[in-house]
């Protein structure tokens, strides 16, 4: 008796303990989608609340959809553990420290920033963002172009960016693309176990509803804040290919195109994400400080999140019959190989930010060869923060 007892608490583990567990691991959740592995030894090994065949599916799941994988994955977890309340407990735990901390920093920068020890900082800094994003074009790149066919899709997607046209058009040329190029694509995978997911359909609806009226209300009341909002769930919509994926997007919406901020402060708005655990994406609570204070911080980080957990609830109870389909497969090829595309473009609209020099090249250049050989970037980040320190 006292062993099913167990079993059963560790399969529907209380809310409180959801949103604790992965807030303990949201403090040091640095390292972005390396953090999945944290997650499988916690909620596979440790707690038991899925098995490792769902937790793959999951995995597949988070990585199709739009969003930060990391962030995804625990409210994958939460939602096979306790449907979409636990889902939600879950996803608040983990990002709710890297928010709290971006949000200080943001603080801290912008009393700070015209400093000229701040500024001797972040300008060796910024060459250090500029070899993290090329890194991540290379590894990207390395796993996604695996033929000439996508290739093609990759630079005519940086050709269409780099000519700065609207993001939706490219993917959705992007998708087109990878249905007609790919057609000897290996069909998409059997279906598979994937464990029970209660049912979502109210939980969901009543999600939708109260973040219709909170878009309402903004629009009503604080206009400036309901457009924030508005762009960054359309950047969170289709942001595919992991957290990073929103950076350049959100560098082309709020830089070049509405011209809220300049190019150096975004670059810096990053550097102070990479002091932060939880995903890159943070930087949304950055923009949102600079925009529009504190209220400006929140609307954006929630703005930028609950689209793709929205979707997330949505998607997975029917994932496993959607992901069969090789149409789908090929769409969502055709996507990635356009991040690619887009990480190429940022790369260089990055550089074109910096004042390079022979100090500013060797520390990028020594930055990049120490992302190739996997060092953690947090280390990176660091040792590149001393570095500035003595040098610029």
């Amino acid at each position: 008796m006292k062993e099913v007892e167990s079993t059963h608490a560790r399969r529907n583990p209380a809310l409180t303990h959801l949103f604790g567990s992965f807030l303990r691991m949201g403090i040091t959740a640095f390292g972005g989608p390396a953090m999945i592995a944290y997650i499988r030894k916690m909620a596979v090994g440790r707690k038991q609340w899925l098995d490792d065949e769902s937790f793959r599916d999951g995995v597949a799941l988070c990585q199709t959809i739009p969003g930060a994988t990391a962030m995804q994955m625990a409210a994958y977890v939460g939602l096979k553990a306790r449907g979409v309340r636990g889902a939600a407990a879950s996803y608040i735990g983990f990002g709710l420290p890297a928010f709290l901390l971006m949000l200080a920093l943001s603080f801290a920068y912008a009393r700070t920033h015209e400093l000229p020890a701040v500024i001797s900082v972040f300008s060796g800094l910024q060459a250090v963002i500029v070899a993290v994003v090329a890194n991540a074009t290379l590894t990207f790149g390395t796993t996604s172009l695996k033929n000439w066919k996508r290739m093609l899709i990759a630079l005519a997607a940086a050709g269409l960016f780099g000519l700065m046209v609207n993001p939706v058009f490219i993917i959705l040329l992007a998708a087109l693309l990878g249905m007609l190029l790919n057609g000897r694509q290996p069909a998409g995978r059997s279906p598979s176990h994937s464990g029970t997911i209660g049912h979502t359909t109210i939980p969901l609806l009543l999600f939708f509803l109260f973040s219709a009226a909170g878009f309402a209300l903004l629009f009503f009341s604080r206009k400036e804040l309901f457009h924030l909002a508005v762009l960054m769930s359309r950047i969170d919509l289709i942001a595919f290919g992991g957290g990073f994926a929103s950076i350049p997007i959100m560098f082309h919406e709020i830089v070049e195109i509405r011209s809220w901020m300049t190019g150096p402060t975004f670059l810096n708005g990053i550097i102070l994400g990479q002091f932060t655990p939880g995903p890159i994406v943070i930087t949304a609570t950055f923009v949102g400080y600079m925009v529009n204070g504190i209220p400006g911080a929140m609307i954006a980080t929630i703005a930028m999140f609950l689209p793709s957990f929205l979707m997330l609830v949505g998607i997975a109870p029917w994932f496993d019959r959607v992901r069969t389909s090789p149409w789908f497969v090929r769409v969502i090829s055709g996507i990635l190989c356009s991040f690619v595309g887009l990480l190429l473009t940022v790369t260089v609209r990055f550089g074109l930010q910096v004042h390079w020099d022979w100090p500013h090249v060797a520390l990028a250049a020594a930055t990049f060869v120490a992302l190739v050989c996997k060092l953690d970037i947090l280390w990176v980040v660091l040792a590149g923060t001393t570095i500035s320190v003595f040098v610029f």
